[in-house]
């Protein structure tokens, strides 16, 4: 290169040893390397994760597993509850006992005064045959008996005279004091006597009354009649209440067993109520397809590849449960499967596969 007249020409470049260029080098091909290969990295783990994403996002052969406590709060509740049910039943059927043992007495109470009202029916039917038939017959007889001492009356009349004809002959001495005693006597008697027949007179007529109008012991009679129809009336309702009340309860304990029944499908109850360990997984709706009792389960390192398989599909329950999605962390509606591992170390994975191996290995 040409110097201008008057500049001083540059002073030449030093050279570099031979051992720090080659070092030099070596560094910036490190760097490059290194460079490159993280480069490379950020994108396969790029690729890897939106590979897993996509592969999540379209597989429907997935299941998170899920451990189960006989101490969680829902299977306390569950337990808790059940526990209520079948004390409600046990309840329910002490009652209905006693109210099948209080309708079988109130019936035989109702049948024992059902059979009484005929009975007393055909007594008060007698009895009024019996006073129409006596009635007129002791009329008869009660004026027969005004007659009778009607005449006796006049007798007594006579009788008056005869005593005060037996006390004059006292006093003049024609008959001694023992026979007028006799005599008089016998008067006394006969005035005894009708006094007697007009009692006797008064209790027929009183009789008569009782046989021919309504009287107060005819009217006790009827009014145990009404009492008698009152009383099993009453113990009609009572039974019809209590056998309604009975059906009643027997539906509900029907109803109660029934749920017992269903709710010893709930994996809450086989946790709670089962002595061994069990095992269940979170199976999303869109998996559905997968969940088929039978089907082997399987297992993978990195949660899709190099799988095995480590048990089957057992009870598939139906009632909705939520999760939280394994590797979105979003929120999953789902049901529960119970899994039958011949590997429990695989209920602590993130997820299992349901049906087939997710990559074919």
């Amino acid at each position: 290169m040409a110097t201008l007249i008057g500049e001083t020409p540059p002073a030449p470049a030093p050279k570099k040893p031979p051992a720090q260029s080659l070092s030099y080098k070596l560094v910036i091909g490190l760097y490059r390397i290194f460079a490159v290969t993280v480069l490379y990295l950020v994108l396969g783990g790029i690729l890897a994760y939106a590979f897993v994403m996509g592969f999540y996002a379209l597989s429907n052969t997935w299941a998170a597993p899920l451990i189960l406590s006989a101490v969680d709060e829902k299977s306390l509740d569950f337990r808790e509850k059940l526990v209520t049910s079948q004390q409600t039943i046990e309840d329910l059927k002490v009652d209905t006992q006693k109210l099948d043992s209080g309708i079988a007495e109130m019936k035989k109470h109702r049948t024992a005064l059902l059979a009484l009202e005929p009975q007393l029916k055909d007594a008060i039917a007698r009895e009024l045959a019996q006073n129409h038939a006596v009635g007129p017959r002791l009329a008869a007889l009660d004026t027969e008996k005004q007659a009778d001492n009607l005449k006796t009356k006049a007798v007594l009349a006579q009788l008056k005279e005869v005593e005060s004809n037996i006390n004059k002959d006292l006093a003049a001495g024609l008959i001694t004091k023992g026979d007028a005693a006799t005599q008089i006597s016998a008067l006394n008697q006969t005035e005894s006597a009708y006094t007697d027949s007009k009692i006797a007179e008064v209790l027929l007529t009183d009789s008569i009354l009782q046989k021919t109008t309504t009287g107060t012991d005819t009217l006790d009679v009827l009014e145990k009649q009404a009492e008698l129809r009152s009383e099993a009336a009453q113990l009609t309702i009572a039974i019809n209440v209590a056998e309604k009340q009975s059906q009643e309860e027997s539906r509900q304990i029907d109803r109660l067993r029934q749920a017992i029944v269903t709710a010893k499908q709930s994996p809450y109850y086989l946790n709670a109520a089962g002595g061994q360990t069990l095992y269940f997984a979170f199976v999303p709706y869109d998996n559905r397809v997968s969940a088929v009792v039978g089907r082997p389960i399987y297992d993978c390192y990195l949660n899709m590849i190099v799988c095995r398989e480590v048990g089957t599909v057992g009870q598939v329950f139906a009632g909705e449960e939520t999760a939280i999605h394994p590797i979105f962390k979003t929120n999953l509606r789902g049901f529960l499967i119970q899994m039958t591992l011949e590997h429990p170390g695989s209920a602590k994975s993130k997820t299992v596969f349901l049906g087939r191996k997710p990559l074919f290995f």
